[in-house]
């Protein structure tokens, strides 16, 4: 039987010659834009398009031509199969340069306000081992990759321990070594992984729902402590206890080991109870003399000496004199609300998850900070006329909103509120770019601040201060 002709072309010798929104390189052909991932700009490649659309196509380099000046070699074994890390062929410098032009491009593309000079990207002075937490998945079907598949069609095809496959939900790339997060991480989850072949665990299926092992989360802190949650997908008191004391016995530096019984059709455990099998049932976080206590459930800024960077700048913009009233909006745990309260006559946080504004308070509590109070709720529906009219009026909001930004009608509450100064942390230019726009109706925007929390990938935090208008 004849092979089935690809309906899409195979284009020769393509120049990229960018890199778009969300690190995309791309190059032109008869001035339509291709997107070709895990190439850098300067590459010539033979592309063989497998997505065509009337104004882009998409595909994948089959040969290349020629390299570029500015392509550096991957050093994870695991680049290209792993959908983290994507520019780790980008020099860092040049990481830097992109992450700056896309604050520029979308505050003045989707903004469209009127901007100062953006000062210089502050980067990251460790660029491998900055993730303080990362979550790896178990699956009973392991994603082969194609040059291990060619060298040896009789591969293990059922374990697998690491993490899912970009788009696809139920395929995982066993990781051997992973370069995001310090010892000892990788040693923990190559330890559980042979622990649990040798003993004949199942694990899981994520299309049939079954199998034991479903996940294993790592968090390392700034104080040294490690914290290790086993999420098993029903309870064996027997084979459990085995591999924690396992865990326990061979990694004396792990300060705190939890287990969950997860039997839901989903990996979130948020809403699931917490057992502490050994140790504190949280790790510390150490910022400029505070102590975080961070839980099992807990957010935190996953990398930590950036974060502090981050805060600075926020506090920095903030204008604090010590005789400010703040409103911390999107709290989370109350991170940077206990960490600008030194400086504020009071902070007022909110947060839509109850736990994690039980977490702000045991946090202010922890650090002896008697200035700030915490509100969980939806925030177009907590800050109101009422509630600023019982916290009294800001001198200052602090905005850290999620991917998505600010509702509208929190936008608008935060304009008749009236704040003297709103610092805007956002990790997604774009939406931040959108509501500034909303906000620069009474509020000029003084000062744009980008921040680099997560080298080799294109995602960048950026903060704004604005200034209300006379």
């Amino acid at each position: 039987m004849a092979r089935k002709k690809n309906k899409y072309p195979l284009i020769e010798g393509l120049e990229i010659i960018d890199v778009a929104a969300e690190g995309k390189a791309l190059g032109k052909y008869n001035d339509v834009v291709v997107f070709v991932p895990f190439t850098v700009p300067g590459d010539i490649v033979d592309v063989q398009i497998c997505n065509k659309r009337r104004r882009f196509m998409e595909g994948y380099v089959v040969r290349y031509v020629k390299y570029s000046q500015f392509r550096e070699q991957p050093f994870c074994g695991h680049y290209g199969d792993c959908g983290g890390c994507k520019w780790q062929n980008l020099p860092y410098d040049k990481q830097l340069e992109y992450k700056q032009r896309q604050v520029k491009d979308q505050l003045t593309r989707i903004g469209k306000v009127e901007l100062p000079e953006i000062s210089p990207i502050i980067g990251s002075e460790n660029i491998r081992y900055y993730r303080n937490k990362l979550e790896f998945a178990f699956s009973d079907k392991r994603w082969i990759p194609y040059k291990e598949l060619e060298n040896n069609p009789e591969v293990d095809r059922e374990h697998a321990l690491g993490f899912h496959i970009t788009g696809m939900f139920d395929k995982i790339l066993d990781i051997e070594q992973c370069y995001l997060q310090r010892e000892p991480s990788n040693a923990i989850r190559n330890a559980v992984k042979e622990f649990t072949k040798e003993r004949g665990y199942s694990y899981y299926d994520v299309r049939n729902h079954d199998g034991f092992m479903r996940n294993i989360v790592i968090r390392t802190a700034s104080s040294g402590d490690v914290m290790v949650i086993v999420v098993f997908a029903y309870e064996d008191r027997t084979k459990r206890e085995e591999l924690l004391d396992f865990l326990k016995e061979r990694f004396p530096e792990i300060t705190s080991l939890i287990y969950i019984i997860n039997d839901k059709l989903n990996d979130s455990y948020g809403d699931l109870p917490v057992n502490c099998y050994y140790g504190k049932d949280y790790i510390v976080e150490n910022m400029e003399g505070l102590r975080f206590k961070v839980g099992p459930k807990s957010f935190y800024q996953t990398n930590s000496e950036q974060a502090y960077e981050l805060y600075k700048v926020t506090r920095e913009f903030a204008g604090l004199t010590g005789n400010e009233v703040v409103y911390d909006l999107y709290t989370g745990t109350g991170t940077i609300a206990n960490f600008v309260a030194l400086r504020a006559k009071k902070v007022v946080g909110v947060e839509y998850v109850p736990e994690a504004i039980e977490d702000a308070r045991e946090n202010s509590a922890f650090n002896h900070i008697g200035n700030t109070v915490f509100y969980a709720g939806d925030m177009k529906d907590v800050l109101n006329d009422a509630f600023i009219e019982e916290n009294g009026k800001p001198d200052v909001i602090i905005l850290d909103p999620p991917r998505t930004g600010i509702h509208e009608e929190v936008a608008e509450t935060v304009l008749r509120a009236a704040p003297r100064r709103i610092v805007y942390v956002s990790c997604n230019p774009a939406t931040q770019a959108r509501d500034v726009a909303i906000l620069d109706r009474d509020y000029k925007v003084e000062k744009v601040q980008p921040v680099d929390m997560f080298p080799h990938t294109h995602h960048v935090e950026n903060v704004v201060l604005l200034l209300r208008r006379e």
